[in-house]
């Protein structure tokens, strides 16, 4: 461990919709049983689901006073697609990504994200968590990844940020914050795990429900899209590898693959995918040398 002092853990939990929801709890009480609160983390970063995960993960003891009388939903947008985002992609191909493209070439959603963070308004108000919670969302109009809670983010409540986080291009309505619209953070990556860069870590975790690990892999429809998202991920961590971070990574492989299934908003299983996430998650850390640096920090 670096320095004598506490571990420096971060907690990064990914995007996944309803079955990543029960990925995150599996691997979060898989954590607990090994003497590591999930809660205790230094910085915590969520995208979409992991955005949910992480503000509870960060409620306050003492319920908040919500100020916010409106919803998360701002002013009203037409059917069609934004393109942007696609525009801007062409006149920088180099940076362009792939989720950005996809989604500038969506309709607009009509669903409300309202019911997913209404809990989280009424859990904690107008009030920003004091331990760190970065929640990463995509400015609709060119694509660019945001994060809220990040020193010179727009300011907004925890609510706020949430719903944009989640908010699925073609699926939920954007979300507006201080004059802008945004979208879910995993347009542009579904771990977003390179937010820590700036941060000297001991441990970093992830929890990623939308990759692959390579050592449970199985011909799935949609395993092309899980090893690019696996190829995201490493790369994400290549800063904190170098500097000789512990790295633990928890992705679903061999039978969760099949329960889980191609639909992250259907949640028919999620029960057994929050087990089997939990499983998977204790073979993961009882083969990993970072296990001893979780048991300090507890």
């Amino acid at each position: 461990m670096q320095g004598t002092g506490p571990a420096r853990i971060g907690l990064v939990l990914g995007a996944g919709g309803v079955t990543g929801d029960a990925f995150h709890r599996g691997v979060i009480r898989a954590l607990h049983e090994a003497g590591f609160d999930a809660r205790t983390a230094v910085l915590i970063v969520g995208t979409s689901a992991g955005s949910m995960v992480g503000a509870f993960l960060r409620r306050p003891e003492e319920m908040g006073t919500a100020l916010y009388d409106a919803t998360v939903h701002g002013r009203k947008l037409g059917w069609a697609p934004d393109l942007s985002p696609y525009l801007a992609a062409m006149r920088r191909p180099w940076d362009a990504r792939a989720g950005v493209l996809f989604a500038s070439l969506l309709p607009t959603g009509r669903r409300s994200t309202e019911f997913l963070v209404a809990g989280l308004r009424s859990r904690h108000g107008n009030d920003w968590p004091e331990r760190r919670l970065y929640v990463v969302g995509v400015r609709r109009r060119d694509g660019k990844r945001v994060v809220f809670g990040r020193d010179g983010a727009p300011h907004t409540d925890v609510a706020h940020a949430v719903a944009a986080s989640c908010a699925i291009p073609g699926y939920f309505h954007p979300v507006e914050i201080d004059g802008e619209m945004y979208v879910d953070g995993g347009v542009h990556s579904p771990t977003n795990a390179d937010v820590t860069n700036g941060w000297e870590l001991d441990v970093l975790i992830v929890s990623s429900p939308m990759s692959v690990d390579l050592r449970g892999i199985r011909p799935t429809i949609d395993l092309g899209a899980r090893l690019l998202f696996h190829r995201y991920l490493q790369k994400e961590l290549a800063h904190h590898r170098r500097r000789g971070t512990r790295v633990l990574t928890f992705e679903p492989g061999g039978e969760l693959l099949s329960v889980m299934g191609l639909n992250p908003l259907r949640g028919a299983r999620i029960d057994e995918i929050e087990v089997m996430s939990a499983e998977r998650a204790t073979s993961v850390l009882n083969a990993s040398e970072a296990l001893a640096g979780l048991r300090t920090a507890a």
